[in-house]
């Protein structure tokens, strides 16, 4: 395929610049796995479009306040994005600068926090800070609102761009289809006999790549760490044995398992992921995904189309801008159930 495929119009002011005041209080769009038409409703009410029995796989990454503004001895402003942690002191960085950084060159974060810049490894660089990376992020740091939000990051964005179970530092991007969730609709969830369960996958400012070649198949698609571990492994596998359901929160998750799927179960993993889903893909670990909304010709929307059938999501996706849905990181989500017989 193309990646001219997968376009579509989207007004500008459909693209949510702010989260709404309640998690939960999202849209719903739900693209069933038969003929049946897309629904319209809550995120609230995805209980109601749930199975008990059903396996929820979240991605528990905590997002890193990984935007430094920093300063040359010259007096030259550089913005230093993170890409990942590579040690107690340093850090893969996209820059963005006035001129090129040259190696050694030297850096001040915030009143009195010193780097150099170490390697260039394009398209990152390599950053040697004096004190420990995570507490320059702690002091220094901005949240990284993804470049399609065309303001600020405000002290709100601290909580509201992270979800409720965060807790393995490491993602310079949220995993956004799991910022819908509080703390009531979990517990609701669990009422219901709808279990929960957790996977780590960093996700990396790369997830904001844009694809540049038209034949998709000829894409490099960047590196994420992941860990899946041996006790969320023992979950599905039983649910897999039982005829349950799992069902991904973001396509974080879905990369995720797939990658971690060997053979006929889940393995335990721990390392680097850069599987790219396109349609013909064979799904071996997920039954459905609760999803944002995502950038025409992505890596993301191309693997969302591969899990609900191209014409079936891009149908949905027309229908969303058609509704008011609101897109992208802040915006609505919708729930794909997979159809073992779509095709495409």
């Amino acid at each position: 395929m193309r990646k001219s495929d997968f376009a579509y119009t989207l007004p500008a002011n459909r693209i949510a610049q702010l989260p709404l005041p309640e998690r939960a209080a999202s849209r719903l769009l739900v693209v069933p796995g038969d003929a049946a038409q897309f629904i319209d409703s809550r995120f609230e009410e995805l209980p109601d479009y749930l199975r008990a029995g059903d396996l929820l796989v979240l991605n528990d990454t905590r997002v890193l306040p990984a935007r430094l503004r920093c300063r040359k001895d010259t007096g030259g402003r550089v913005e230093l994005l993170l890409e990942r942690v590579t040690g107690e002191h340093t850090g893969l960085f996209q820059t963005r600068a006035s001129k090129p950084l040259r190696e050694g060159q030297r850096l001040t974060a915030g009143d009195d926090s010193v780097a150099h810049l170490v390697e260039r490894k394009p398209p990152f660089v390599l950053v040697r800070f004096d004190a420990p990376l995570l507490e320059v992020l702690g002091a220094c740091g901005e949240v990284p609102l993804p470049p399609y939000i065309e303001r600020e990051a405000e002290s709100d964005d601290a909580v509201r761009y992270q979800t409720v179970y965060a807790r393995s530092d490491g993602a310079v991007a949220a995993p956004t289809a799991g910022l819908h969730f509080d703390s009531a609709l979990l517990e609701r969830l669990q009422g219901q006999g709808i279990d929960t369960a957790f996977l780590t996958l960093h996700v990396g400012a790369g997830t904001f790549k844009p694809v540049q070649c038209d034949d998709i198949d000829h894409h490099t698609m960047h590196s994420e760490r992941v860990i899946v571990g041996g006790a969320l492994c023992r979950k599905i596998n039983a649910a897999r044995a039982e005829g349950r359901r799992i069902v991904a929160i973001g396509t974080t998750v879905v990369r995720a398992l797939e990658t971690a799927w060997q053979g006929q179960a889940l393995a335990p993993f721990d390392g680097e992921t850069a599987l790219f889903i396109t349609p013909g893909y064979t799904f071996r670990a997920v039954d459905a995904l609760v999803t944002n909304f995502h950038l025409p010709e992505s890596t993301l929307l191309m693997l969302v189309c591969a899990f609900g059938g191209y014409r079936r999501v891009m149908a949905a996706y027309r229908h969303a801008v058609a509704a008011g849905y609101r897109f992208y990181s802040y915006g609505d989500a919708m729930l794909v159930e997979r159809d073992s017989d779509e095709r495409g």
